[in-house]
């Protein structure tokens, strides 16, 4: 049984769309459907049912596919288990946020390339940030990832700490209350707001811990790269508050301590299960921190 088969069969299930399958797998819609359909012939039953309402997994699929999937990790282990010379070997799907190079995760990943050259890095970020990452984890589609939420927030998946960093304000230069040695939250209570979308792991966190305060904010602006939110804050188009793990070097800006302690998570997800090139690079990157 021919493991890209089995892949373009778990990708369908997940999705349910013939289309989306294609996509994930980097691979022409015809192909996954004729791989699905060449599959079904050597199970010898049919894993789904296709007409105008879409896709769906057949109770034969339903019995099946746990076994498919236990088959996919276990080749995906063995593709990542080192040679008899002990070299790392196959392929690792790793997932970033949308800006990262301000971080310690490039160097990491370089150092891990260079250590390890049989590994296949490939790297996927998403735009809808740390809730869908941590999905394609759990999907099997990523083998580890960046997540900034909560442990708790991460149900079936290992979550490691890689720091916890308090958030501070951003301001342009120019903002009156740019001098301010510290400012409390009731300080920015008339203020416009940029910050990334919902969804994301600093933006969700901030806005539960408002929340808990009684406190809503007037966002004016979302920037799905927070590396450009202290660019726009530069320009006036309102105030920020970040953790300061994700603040990077910028110009025209004034960055101010907050008076109340709201924090943020950086962490890794992984399965609770994961080949030796997963453990390596999680090894290097709680290392960094």
């Amino acid at each position: 049984m021919e493991t890209r088969l089995i892949e373009y069969a778990i990708a369908v299930a997940d999705e349910l769309s013939f289309t989306r399958a294609a996509q994930r797998v980097y691979a022409a819609q015809s192909t996954v459907s004729a791989g699905v359909r060449a599959l079904e012939r050597d199970l010898g039953t049919a894993l789904f049912e296709r007409d105008q309402r879409g896709v769906r997994i057949t109770a034969a699929g339903q019995a099946v596919l746990p076994a498919l999937r236990a088959l996919a990790d276990a080749e995906a282990r063995a593709r990542t288990a080192a040679d008899p010379r002990g070299e790392l070997r196959g392929e690792l799907r790793i997932g970033v946020f949308s800006s990262v190079s301000y971080l310690a995760i490039p160097r990491v990943i370089g150092a891990f390339h260079r250590q390890h050259p049989r590994v296949d890095l490939q790297l996927r970020a998403s735009a809808s940030g740390s809730a869908e990452l941590a999905d394609a984890v759990r999907r099997g589609r990523l083998d580890l990832s960046l997540y900034g939420l909560p442990a708790a927030t991460a149900p079936g998946l290992a979550v490691h700490r890689l720091a916890t960093t308090p958030y501070a304000v951003i301001l342009s230069a120019d903002h009156e209350l740019a001098s301010r040695t510290e400012l409390a939250l009731r300080d920015l209570a008339d203020e416009r707001f940029v910050d990334a979308p919902v969804g994301f792991g600093n933006r969700d966190v901030l806005d539960a811990a408002l929340g808990a305060r009684g406190i809503v904010r007037d966002v004016r602006a979302e920037v799905t790269e927070t590396s450009s939110i202290p660019v726009f804050v530069a320009n006036g188009l309102g105030i920020a508050l970040l953790p300061e793990l994700l603040i990077p070097p910028s110009e025209g800006i004034t960055v101010v301590p907050l008076n109340e302690r709201i924090t943020w998570e950086f962490n890794v997800v992984t399965r609770t299960s994961t080949g030796q090139a997963t453990a390596a690079l999680l090894e290097q990157l709680l290392a960094a921190y």
